[in-house]
């Protein structure tokens, strides 16, 4: 955005960094990225077209290496996922995935989840958000720059069919807090648990997150539903 438009400063859904491609990665690009990466447009998808059925669709926001999200696919085959992530090796090693299990309920769109979510995804479409383990942004100074907040929510939860659920999962405490205090104060949503909830079997445990439970890390998941 121009430095002289006067408007506030849009929240992105990425931070770009570094990553190296591998030949496996590369490969699955080439030979499975036509089918099941979608191209960024700035026009409603017919989601039935792109999956060539009727069925409730699920979005992944930052999926990472795609680990988590295939298995979940592959568990859940009678729903579809649409995952969005800008890092071209995370797009690799999921389509990797896709190719590997022989998933037919996966596609991806290497893009800005938030012009995803404005553009190309119409209001009251999802049975299900995930948004795991997003950039902390620890030192209170960057605050700001964290993803989940009220506008965010607000886009998050008119994307949602009615009872659809927006599943947020962090490792960092002050986060998860000010998880729970920006999806509560949404008008939109309700929370399905007191507080945090017992994590749901569609977020599988990842390596990572297996070793930060045997040092006694913490992780905190928020599920919400849409009224």
């Amino acid at each position: 955005m121009t430095a002289d438009s006067g408007a506030r400063p849009r929240i992105r859904s990425y931070v770009l960094r570094a990553g190296r491609v591998g030949s496996g990665q590369a490969r699955a690009l080439a030979e499975l990225g036509p089918r099941f990466v979608l191209p960024y447009q700035p026009a409603v998808l017919d989601l039935d077209a792109v999956f060539g059925r009727t069925a409730p669709r699920v979005l992944e926001i930052g999926f990472g290496m795609g680990e988590g999200l295939a298995e979940t696919a592959a568990a859940h085959p009678g729903i579809d996922y649409i995952g969005v992530e800008v890092h071209t090796p995370g797009v690799g090693a999921l389509l990797k995935q896709v190719g590997e299990r022989g998933l037919d309920n996966v596609r991806v769109i290497q893009h800005d989840a938030v012009e995803v979510l404005t553009a190309m995804l119409a209001p009251s479409t999802l049975a299900g958000i995930h948004v795991f383990f997003p950039d902390p942004w620890h030192k209170k100074r960057h605050h700001k720059r964290r993803l989940i907040q009220a506008p965010l929510v607000h886009l998050l939860a008119s994307r949602l069919a009615p009872a659809g659920y927006l599943h947020l999962a962090t490792d960092w405490q002050d986060y998860a807090e000010q998880m729970l205090a920006v999806l509560g104060a949404e008008a939109q949503l309700e929370n399905t648990a007191a507080a945090y909830a017992p994590r749901p079997d569609t977020r599988p445990l990842t390596k990572f997150e297996q070793r930060g439970i045997r040092l006694g890390h913490g992780v905190w998941d928020l599920v919400f539903r849409r009224r």
